[in-house]
């Protein structure tokens, strides 16, 4: 281990350990900055902003709402299906507040991808806005869900814009396609009905699962990472100590356009943000850079916090170079490898480094960052170990290997989950006997103690941020009537990082093309998991026993990259 290489090295940035009980639970934090910060912006989407104090008024009034449903037991899971919108942060602290477990889920989740993830989770409650209810409607019969709560776009919104704006999403927009779900209420509903219930706050163990994030596996099915109180809280701290430098309470505007949902987000606006009282600016649709420019364009921001892909954009984007930039003091970047490109052209337009982290799901998720100090920031890398956190790289036979030597990265702190939810023999595959989660990373440390990935372990293809496993797209392609054998893997991408490219044999006599495994798809798969290169072929690489050699493939592909 190289615990004391870092530590001797650099005493000034990584202490030995973070306090990692600090808060007992992340209510603790919730309930400390709501009274801290209570007249504090905390979120603003759409023009409207909730305070810190609103926040904790209408949480305690979802909470009370659920807490009255006698269907519901302590512990139960309850699915989160929203964008970033005000009624994210009010469900998400309510369902905790009332003694119940989120389960965070993707909008754009196909009916496959539901029905799996409500029935491993076995949800009880699902909570949508109208835009994705008739999907909802449609998995409901597969599921043991009782409850559908949905949200409407203009919510939070003063009462003449919100029946503007509802009424425009529906009618002139047409983003709501027909549902009748038997039982189901407005969210408005349920917070006015919350707000005339007794509520008894919930006062939850730091061991008790809080979150259940799914995520892939190299078997194509995802799984549930139990994510505990505890497991936040410490990688809060853990950030914060990073993330921290140079911030000052109650005065920090954050834009937040990666989804809350994703555990990357999650961490750092609904938890290293709340203990911090900064304001979150949520931005629904990152993908519209115009409304994301012409929203950004009204706030005085100090932090930024997105991906590869959405800095490269904006960092070419005309109308984004004309904003001012004077206020902005840190640019975190995480869930994708950070091209130098981007960095040196964000950095040339805004005088700001980006700051690249690393981390994965089951370990709530951040494991290294670069230290956003002053020549700190080593371009390529993903930094040092986080406080708390310890790494080795070991060989194929589970043997730490010598400092500047590749390896699977392994990694032990607070922040690694209790485990897969309900799944102890596939915990059992990332999660040795001696507390050591195997990320599956192949790494280095350099001499100078920084962190580099530099290939992957496992096949798992990483979508401007998003995991996808080539099992789960190669089952899917599978079920299409004519295919034979099929192989996905992951090929270079200027804009996502990486893309899918899907190979298929077809049985004899067959015809099909491109387009009909695309219309296939997109039934089946959320748009980042869907092939983006289709090809057909004779054959596919495989072993003497059968098995798809997926790394024969990317190797033909990288050569063929070369060549051009």
């Amino acid at each position: 281990m190289y615990e004391s290489f870092w530590q001797d090295k650099y005493p000034e940035v990584i202490p030995y350990e973070i306090d990692a009980d600090a808060y007992s639970s992340v209510l603790d934090v919730f309930h400390e900055s709501c009274k801290k910060f209570a007249d504090k912006p905390a979120f603003t989407n759409m023009g409207r902003t909730l305070t810190y104090r609103e926040v904790d008024q209408l949480s305690a009034q979802f909470a009370a709402y659920l807490q009255s449903n006698s269907d519901l037991k302590k512990g139960d899971r309850i699915a989160v299906q929203l964008p970033n919108a005000l009624q994210y942060p009010v469900v998400i602290f309510g369902i905790i507040r009332a003694g119940f477990i989120v389960v965070n889920t993707n909008p754009m989740y196909t009916l496959r991808e539901m029905e799996h993830q409500f029935n491993d989770a076995d949800v009880k409650v699902v909570v949508c806005l109208s835009t994705s209810a008739h999907l909802v409607q449609e998995v409901l019969p597969k599921t043991k869900v009782n409850q559908v709560i949905i949200g409407e776009i203009g919510d939070f919104l003063p009462p003449f814009k919100r029946i503007i704006t509802n009424f425009a999403v529906k009618h002139v927009k047409k983003l709501i396609k027909p549902y009748h779900i038997k039982n189901s209420v407005s969210l408005r509903y349920a917070l006015k009905v919350g707000a005339s219930k007794p509520f008894k706050e919930n006062i939850p163990q730091a061991s008790d699962i809080a979150i259940l994030q799914y995520t892939g596996g190299t078997t194509g099915i995802a799984k549930g990472a139990s994510l505990t109180n505890r497991n936040l809280v410490a990688n809060m701290m853990q950030s914060k100590y990073f993330m921290g430098v140079g911030l000052s309470e109650g005065t920090e505007v954050i834009i937040t356009p990666l989804p809350l949902y994703h555990i990357y987000s999650f961490t750092i606006h609904c938890m290293v943000v709340m203990v911090l009282g900064g304001h979150n600016i949520l931005i629904t649709d990152p993908r519209n850079l115009k409304g994301l420019i012409e929203e950004v364009a009204k706030y005085p921001f100090t932090v930024f916090v997105g991906l590869n892909t959405l800095f490269a954009s904006l960092a070419s984007n005309e109308e984004f170079k004309k904003l001012d930039f004077s206020r902005l003091k840190l640019s975190l970047s995480g869930g994708m490898a950070l091209q130098p490109a981007t960095n040196e052209s964000w950095q040339k337009l805004t005088g700001c480094q980006i700051c690249e982290g690393y981390g994965m799901t089951e370990a709530s998720p951040v494991i290294s960052a670069n230290p956003p100090l002053p020549n700190w920031v080593k371009t390529g890398t993903i930094g040092l170990p986080l406080p708390s956190t310890k790494c080795k790289i070991v060989d194929d036979n589970g043997n730490e290997v010598l400092l500047g030597e590749r390896g699977e990265l392994c990694i032990k702190g607070p922040q690694v989950m209790k485990g897969y939810w309900n799944k102890p023999e596939e915990t059992a595959e990332v999660i040795d006997s001696n507390g050591w989660l195997h990320t599956g990373d192949i790494a280095v440390v350099r001499e100078d103690g920084y962190l580099t990935i530099v290939d992957r372990k496992k096949d798992m293809i990483v979508v401007s941020g998003f995991n996808v496993y080539p099992n789960e797209v190669e089952d899917v392609a599978a079920h299409i009537e004519g295919v034979l054998y099929t192989a996905a893997i992951g090929i270079p991408d200027e804009k996502s990082g990486e893309a899918v490219k899907l190979f298929i044999v077809l049985k004899p006599n067959v015809q099909m093309s491109a387009e009909d495994v695309r219309n296939y798809m997109k039934d089946h798969l959320t748009g980042y998991k869907r092939p983006k290169h289709i090809e057909f072929r004779e054959s596919i690489p495989m072993s003497n026993v059968g098995k798809v050699l997926r790394k024969d493939l990317r190797t033909e592909e990288l050569k063929k990259i070369a060549q051009k």
